[in-house]
């Protein structure tokens, strides 16, 4: 996994016209988040990927606190955010604990009325904080949005279509708009057309560098460790030993222990910093996870965080763990 920092210079506001037309691999996704159940602390510490998960997360957490850390120190106290493909809400808490002032929270894909059922779980998520906030430090402000962030412009869909923000947030999720250039190109302009300049666009996305190591030193095409399993969409052009994937569309199918089971695209970076770049913004860093970790723990409290997230696996594990 990567993880990156893009910093807003000017934007641009060039318009590509939106279509309506949504792909049977956006459709898998959606509908595969929305099949996630929601499951208790015991079941989820039963896991074979609790520990991963956390870690992901913790990596989230401390990349989230950084850049809001930048904000807060150097063009707003309380930021403004999108928190674009939001699922299920899972960094509601970290825009708590980083003391925003307004999200807004749009999901993944629009197909029917599939996305609204991971949105509904996340306006219940958000319902859920407001009835426990502590009246001396309200809770943000929030909105919610089911469009297709790669087919439509989200500032159609905005209560105030002239809202500015502070930061864009994409995690794990912005792999999916490589499906073609249209789409990462639509992403991308969702993304950084409202952010302010001196604003921020964090995210983090699988390795397509380390991904394509593992797949073509495979056989078959297909890698896999135990809990997880990659396989490449083409497997009879990895016969071809100078195969290159392309730019857009490189397909591969990922599942992660019972978790993850759907379509997935490569992200070759330097087309995404270009993309970026294209639209007013320069790279802050960017970084593996393990250099993200050597990074991260000794910042900001990141090693008692980690002791509290239990984003570490102990060793021998633990009995129920396996």
């Amino acid at each position: 996994m990567t993880d990156i920092g893009m910093e807003s210079n000017e934007l641009s506001r060039k318009e590509t016209k939106s279509k309506n037309e949504i792909s049977s691999a956006s459709a898998q996704v959606a509908e595969h988040y929305n099949a996630v159940p929601q499951k208790g602390v015991a079941e989820r510490t039963s896991s074979r990927i609790f520990y991963l998960r956390n870690f992901n997360n913790w990596i989230k957490s401390m990349l989230i606190a950084e850049f809001l850390e930048r904000l807060q120190k150097e063009i707003c106290s309380k930021a403004t955010v999108l928190d674009l493909c939001c699922g299920k809400g899972g960094d509601f808490l970290k825009w708590r604990i980083g003391n925003v002032g307004h999200v807004v929270a749009t999901v993944l894909f629009q197909f029917l009325d599939i996305a609204s059922v991971s949105l509904e779980q996340c306006e219940k998520r958000y319902k859920d904080m407001k009835a426990r906030e502590n009246p001396r430090r309200p809770l943000f402000s929030a909105e919610f949005i089911v469009a297709d962030a790669t087919k439509d412009r989200l500032i159609d869909h905005y209560c105030d279509r002239f809202i500015k923000f502070d930061m864009c947030s994409c995690q794990f999720s912005l792999h999916y708009c490589f499906e073609s250039e249209k789409q990462a190109r639509k992403m991308i302009q969702n993304a950084v057309e409202r952010l302010k300049p001196g604003g921020y666009f964090i995210g983090t996305l699988p390795d397509a560098e380390r991904i394509m190591y593992c797949i073509k030193n495979s056989k078959n095409g297909t890698y896999t460790n135990g809990i997880s399993c990659l396989m490449y969409g083409d497997v009879e052009a990895l016969k071809d030993s100078i195969y290159r994937p392309p730019i857009f569309g490189a397909l591969i199918h990922f599942s992660l222990d019972t978790q993850v089971n759907c379509p997935e695209y490569l992200v070759h970076f330097p087309v995404l910093e270009r993309l970026l770049a294209d639209c007013g913004l320069k790279l802050v860093y960017k970084k593996r996870f393990p250099d993200a970790f050597e990074y991260y723990i000794n910042e900001r409290n990141g090693r008692a965080l980690l002791g509290r997230m239990q984003a570490l696996e102990p060793f021998p594990p633990v009995d129920d763990v396996k």
